[in-house]
């Protein structure tokens, strides 16, 4: 079975933890945070074009104030395929909306699927594979297919996906199973169980499914979201509520299947990812710039400026950030923090444009 897919790109996060390197009107997607000189946006992009067959069948939902940089990003994607949300109302609003918008060019029967602007994902091959074994699992079986990562760690930050009944062996390669639970976000002792069964994936935040699947469980389980938006469409939207496609949809819906995936996966959820993906055996430091040091270990310097030089003396795990204005100093194990500081910046007019 051959059936084509219609990628839309998740595009309107913020990448809060990785101030100052990302602000608000360049967020993180909008980064080259692994040396390839592409962006986190443009390398997604760049992953899905073949299997949507090109940029005309490629779609990015985003919000208001970054469409522009959108667009300087991918020139290539026509107009009529970025949705701009008028102001953020979570993923089950972008979801809903994107679909409605996919399945009027397409019709119902497309397939299609969301994929977040901003993780890093390896193996493009294994990944196209991946994709083509999901298309034929949502359509053989009416299913919305999140794809699951595979826990390295008994990570507390991440949801988890429970697999339950095999439903079948999609691509040659790729089994998929019936979702017993989602779980958000659990404690330690619970993601240790949960890691140790062998019965978990990580919750990616990618999914694939027929447009009229979605569109039918959204009448079921959020009809007040889908039903404004069939009947006002755009201007429904700050009426809408706050909701997650998690919470809306995928935790109720009886159609949810995961399909384990074989390809790295990292989401660059704050500097620590840049260590996991740039880290070498010959150098006690992961540098982006000129990086002076002495008796420093375990640290990622960043400077966005190249004619600057950063100096470090006697420094163990640690970030250092020089942006602008701006220079971040913070211990690795304390980078979660650097939104609580954020606040303290919001609150100081004087500080607003360094946000």
């Amino acid at each position: 079975m051959t059936q084509s897919l219609v990628p839309i790109i998740l595009a309107g996060g913020k990448g809060e933890r990785f101030w100052p390197l990302s602000r608000k009107q360049r967020p993180k997607q909008f980064l080259c945070l692994d040396g390839s000189g592409r962006s986190l946006l443009q390398t997604t992009a760049d992953r899905l074009l073949k299997t949507a067959g090109g940029w005309d069948n490629l779609w990015v939902v985003t919000a208001s104030h970054l469409a522009d940089g959108v667009r300087e990003q991918l020139p290539e994607l026509p107009e009529a395929n970025i949705l701009v949300e008028p102001e953020g109302r979570d993923t089950a609003p972008a979801v809903a909306w994107s679909t409605v918008e996919v399945a009027k060019r397409y019709g119902k029967d497309v397939v299609t699927g969301f994929f977040p602007a901003d993780h890093w994902i390896a193996e493009q091959d294994i990944f196209e594979a991946t994709l083509m074994a999901a298309v034929e699992a949502a359509v053989e079986h009416s299913a919305i297919v999140t794809l699951g990562i595979a826990p390295t760690h008994a990570a507390t930050g991440y949801g988890y996906i429970e697999q339950g009944e095999k439903i079948g062996l999609f691509g040659q390669a790729y089994p998929a199973f019936k979702v017993d639970r989602f779980t958000e976000k659990p404690d330690k002792d619970t993601a240790e169980t949960f890691v140790s069964s062998g019965r978990f994936s990580w919750n990616g935040g990618m999914f694939v499914f027929l447009a009229s699947v979605m569109l039918a469980e959204l009448h079921q389980h959020a009809p007040e979201i889908i039903q404004l938006l069939e009947e006002k469409g755009i201007d429904a939207y700050s009426t809408l509520p706050k909701l997650s496609i998690d919470y809306a949809v995928m935790e109720k819906t009886d159609r949810a299947c995961v399909l384990p995936v074989q390809f790295s996966w990292d989401d660059l959820g704050d500097w620590g990812a840049i260590e996991r993906l740039m880290k070498s055996a010959d150098h006690p430091n992961v540098e982006f710039g000129q990086h002076v040091c002495l008796d420093t270990s375990g640290a990622i310097v960043y400077t966005s400026d190249e004619d600057e030089l950063i100096v470090t003396i006697g420094l163990d795990d640690t970030v250092v950030v020089r942006d602008g204005k701006v220079t971040l100093i913070v211990k690795k194990d304390r980078t979660q923090e650097i939104k609580a500081v954020l606040k303290t910046i919001q609150e100081r007019s004087e500080f607003q444009g360094l946000l």
